[in-house]
């Protein structure tokens, strides 16, 4: 039976994770934390030893902080275990690890575990490659009170999309954070508004517009549970699969 190993594991999607996995018929090694006390599931302990949760899982999923991701590529390369990366937050240092790393053992990358999600990725991928760049591209998305990094992973992953319709580099073409006398918008940006507030699991709305017309293409997340199940579709789905980087496009064929 395969066993699913979760770094993160004390916070929220790490405990979502470990239920959408036992629901599903999975064994649940383990899971590893900061803090390092108390269950995952009943009889599941949490700890703090990555190296060992890799050696005791088949495959192993990390929704931790970017801080610790160093650590946790070092652990699943060590074991030769195929890892899934959920965690936002992360920097060209960080992906330069994930590249070094994909050398050597499967990894898929994702900002968004959502199967919907990645699915609007794809058509406003297209809605970008067919309309010009008179279409200007708005990223607006809402999560609860507690994220602490902005724009989320998801919106970042949607502006990515967007870039790729269009052919153009992301960094060289967002907007985020406009404040004041801004002067007006810049041909060809793509632009960023993140809202917090409440116990919102993730709202993001991708809005085309130009003269005369606005087309809007929207993902509401009502439970993190989705984020989870599809976590776990996409570490199966990673078992088997040759050495390499991998995004959740791969896990729908898209």
């Amino acid at each position: 039976m395969t066993s699913i190993g979760i770094f993160g594991a004390a916070g929220r999607m790490g405990r979502a994770i470990a239920q959408a996995a036992a629901d599903d018929g999975l064994t649940v090694s383990g899971g590893t934390d900061r803090t390092a006390s108390g269950d995952l599931l009943p009889g599941v302990a949490i700890g703090n030893d990555p190296g060992a949760l890799a050696q005791a899982s088949d495959v192993l999923i990390d929704f931790s902080v970017p801080a610790a991701l160093s650590a946790h590529l070092d652990a699943a390369v060590e074991a030769g275990r195929p890892m899934l990366i959920g965690t936002t937050g992360l920097e060209p240092a960080h992906h330069a690890l994930i590249d070094a790393a994909a050398l050597r053992i499967p990894v898929l990358q994702t900002g968004n575990t959502s199967l919907g999600v990645n699915l609007l990725a794809a058509l406003v991928e297209q809605a970008a490659a067919r309309l010009g760049d008179d279409w200007d591209i708005e990223i607006v998305e809402m999560h609860h009170r507690y994220k602490v990094d902005a724009p989320s992973g998801t919106a970042l992953l949607l502006g990515e999309a967007a870039a790729r319709g269009r052919g153009i580099a992301l960094a060289d073409h967002s907007e985020r954070g406009r404040d004041g006398i801004t002067g007006a918008r810049a041909k060809g940006a793509i632009g960023f508004a993140s809202l917090r507030g409440g116990s919102v699991a993730g709202d993001h709305q991708v809005i085309l517009a130009t003269e005369g017309e606005r087309i809007e293409l929207g993902h509401r997340a009502e439970s993190r549970l989705i984020f989870a199940r599809g976590a776990v579709r996409g570490a199966r789905w990673l078992l088997g699969q040759p050495t390499g980087r991998y995004d959740m496009k791969a896990v729908l064929d898209l």
